[in-house]
């Protein structure tokens, strides 16, 4: 085995308050003196109270921390949905713009006394159903919009995408949480303290607390998987006590929805430099050197890790005549993922077909811009293959300075959508600082298209090689469109009578379809301006280094080997090293007995991973492997798909993500 060397007690939350509906058949809204019958599930006394006075009872409850306000129900009537905001999660919160959640309810789920200033009393109704659900079985979702693990802002208002969850029956929660510049672990530390919350009110809220499911794209859905990978982690105990989450209550789900998810970030650095640094053509010969030695450190990783496939084979790396270990039973199962999403594509697509502008490249399409190479803040030349002149950062700029404009060039155009909301219906991330400003060249354009065909700028450094959007072009029949990628050399064998194809090599694949997109370094960037350097800070929205493979590649370098020693070495404000916050957020350090968290959490039993197969945000090892180790977790589900044709985006093979999502969720539940 191996690892990456690694309060307050709060009162039970008291349900007094909540009520219950006892005979009705439907959900209704009613004046004050119509209210229904009602008593209190907690109390061990009844009393004679009159409607209005239990109504009045529990307007005055208030929605402080502890309590749902039963009277402080607002009502959107053209979605038919109850809603809440404002509730605060945890007893001590750290930053209260974000530590507060909004509940969304079905209108069926509740009968509502109106108060007469607009809001309304409400109480359970378990009797009506929407799309097979009642109050009691409805699964409640949560979105994590937290794009390059930025915070995500608690609801102001009623989140209008919302309705597309409540009207399938689903309890819709949008908790905020707290960003990178607060430091790992505090975005999933508020996620658990809202499941926590949530979970706590039982019986007071409508939904099913074993139905609990998260989802998000990019660094949400690199949370999402943490969420998913980490129930009840004692790891996580220490800081759930310093915000004052509630004890007693369990922080695991029931299931986790993925796209994207940017994770397993112990060896991500070097998962990146085996499968992407293939396509580098520019390193001088000291990068090269840090390239490969990375690359090494991932074979030697990978032939140590114990994965299997579906029959019980380890899949390992063997020497090859051309690059790192391009060769073995692991090299053969990521050709054989290639492939099948070729074929999927394939299969599910009707021609003539149009592009429609994929990112044939890799990453986010579109030109990136103001990388190091041009005018970057380091003065040195990185795009061109150098390191950098120096390892501090005097000369970044300010904090929320940003390139001008909105999009990249040659990005998606923006389709309407509400301002302020991601299509999951959550608030988008902090604008300035946490998701936008982050340090310096860190604040690039670029992230990802979500699928109402809004930019999400995550502030993650990517730089112009392999970017750029496809015009969209049209191809009449699929040999046309395997000759378009056949165009400078043939690596893809189609069989026009199967519709079916190869390809000849991994490294082929991504010299054309997958680009390096980031330096080397891409998540531990040498002057800690990437996104999740900041991720490893020390929540003061500066970057450090957490990567201990390259702080042993570069310990001799007269610049970068003493300033990883120092970050490596420093702790956090409860005391805990970068190691220790690694393997919070490694969903792979509780999945394999490689690693010693092996078996100390409750995974969730569903899991759903979508990512875009050419983006150049990380290597394809990040998300096959999630997949391969859950795969062999017991009790452990997966639906896994690389979409071809896809870069880092909400990508599906066919339809809706926000529609596939609920379909699943519908299927885990029914199957």
């Amino acid at each position: 085995m191996k690892q990456r060397e690694t309060g307050k007690k709060l009162m039970a939350v008291s349900v007094t308050a909540a009520l219950i509906l006892t005979g009705c058949s439907g959900g209704t809204k009613t004046t004050e003196t119509e209210a229904p019958q009602t008593e209190p599930v907690a109390s061990q006394e009844t009393t004679q109270e009159t409607e209005t006075e239990q109504a009045e009872n529990a307007k005055s409850s208030g929605n402080g921390f502890g309590s749902i306000d039963h009277a402080g129900w607002q009502y959107q009537e053209d979605d038919d949905v109850y809603w809440q905001i404002g509730i605060s999660y945890c007893e001590t919160p750290a930053d209260e713009t974000y530590e507060t959640l909004g509940i969304f309810v079905p209108g069926a789920y509740m009968d509502a006394v109106e108060n007469g200033d607009g809001s309304y009393t409400c109480t359970i109704n378990d009797t009506a159903q929407v799309e097979g659900f009642t109050a009691s079985t409805a699964p409640i979702v949560i979105p994590v919009n937290t794009p390059g693990y930025s915070a995500m802002s608690a609801p102001t208002d009623y989140v209008s995408g919302a309705a597309d969850y409540t009207s399938a029956g689903f309890i819709y929660v949008n908790a905020g949480c707290r960003g990178r510049d607060h430091g790992a672990p505090a975005g999933v530390t508020d996620l658990k303290a809202a499941v926590r919350y949530i979970r706590s009110n039982e019986g007071s809220i409508p939904g099913s607390m074993d139905r609990i499911f998260t989802f998000g794209m990019s660094g949400g859905g690199a949370q999402s998987a943490l969420m998913g990978a980490t129930g009840d982690s004692d790891l996580y105990t220490p800081y759930l006590e310093a915000i004052g989450a509630v004890e007693g209550f369990s922080d695991a789900v029931a299931g986790s929805m993925c796209w994207c998810p940017i994770t397993n970030l112990d060896y991500a650095n070097e998962a990146y430099e085996w499968n992407l640094g293939i396509s580098r053509t520019d390193l001088d010969e000291e990068m090269q050197a840090l390239s490969d030695g990375m690359a090494e450190a991932f074979v030697t990783y990978m032939n140590e890790l114990g994965l299997k496939d579906s029959e019980g084979n380890v899949l390992t790396l063997a020497e090859s005549d051309n690059g790192i270990c391009q060769a073995g039973s692991y090299y053969d199962y990521l050709k054989s993922e290639i492939e099948r999403s070729l074929n999927h594509f394939l299969e599910d697509t009707e021609f003539p077909y149009t592009s429609g502008g994929s990112q044939m490249g890799g990453g986010m399409g579109g030109q990136m811009g103001g990388m190091r190479g041009e005018g970057g803040p380091d003065g040195g030349n990185r795009t061109q293959g150098g390191m950098p002149d120096r390892g501090d950062a005097q000369d970044m700029p300010e904090r929320g300075e940003r390139p001008e404009g909105n999009m990249p060039e040659g990005g998606m155009p923006q389709a309407d959508s509400p301002e302020g909301e991601l299509p999951g219906g959550g608030n988008r991330p902090e604008a300035a600082g946490e998701a936008a400003g982050g340090n310096g060249p860190d604040n690039q354009q670029g992230g990802f298209v979500d699928e109402n065909g809004q930019m999400q700028n995550d502030g993650i450094m990517r730089n112009e090689t392999g970017s750029g959007s496809q015009e969209a072009v049209t191809y009449e029949t699929a040999q046309d469109y395997i000759d378009s990628l056949n165009a400078d050399g043939e690596w893809i064998h189609y069989d026009s009578a199967s519709n079916t194809a190869t390809i000849t090599s991994v490294e082929d694949f991504v010299k054309n379809c997958k680009n390096a997109s980031k330096n080397v370094g891409a998540f531990d960037d040498l002057d800690k301006a990437q996104g999740e350097n900041t991720l490893f800070g020390y929540a003061d929205g500066e970057g450090a280094h957490f990567d201990a493979i390259m702080a042993e590649l570069l310990a001799d370098h007269e610049t970068y080997g003493a300033a990883y020693a120092q970050d490596l070495t420093r702790t956090d404000a409860l005391g805990n090293t970068v190691d220790y916050r690694i393997n919070m957020y490694n969903p792979m350090y509780y999945l394999c007995d490689y690693y010693e968290g092996f078996g100390t959490a409750q995974p969730v039993k569903y899991w759903r991973i979508r990512t875009g197969i050419n983006q150049g945000d990380t290597a394809l090892c990040t998300e096959v492997n999630l997949a391969l180790a859950l795969q062999s977790y017991e009790g452990c589900e997966v639906d896994f798909e690389t979409i071809w044709g896809e870069g880092h985006t909400m990508a599906e093979r066919t339809g809706s993500s926000t529609e596939n999502f609920i379909e699943w969720v519908k299927e885990c539940l029914n199957g």
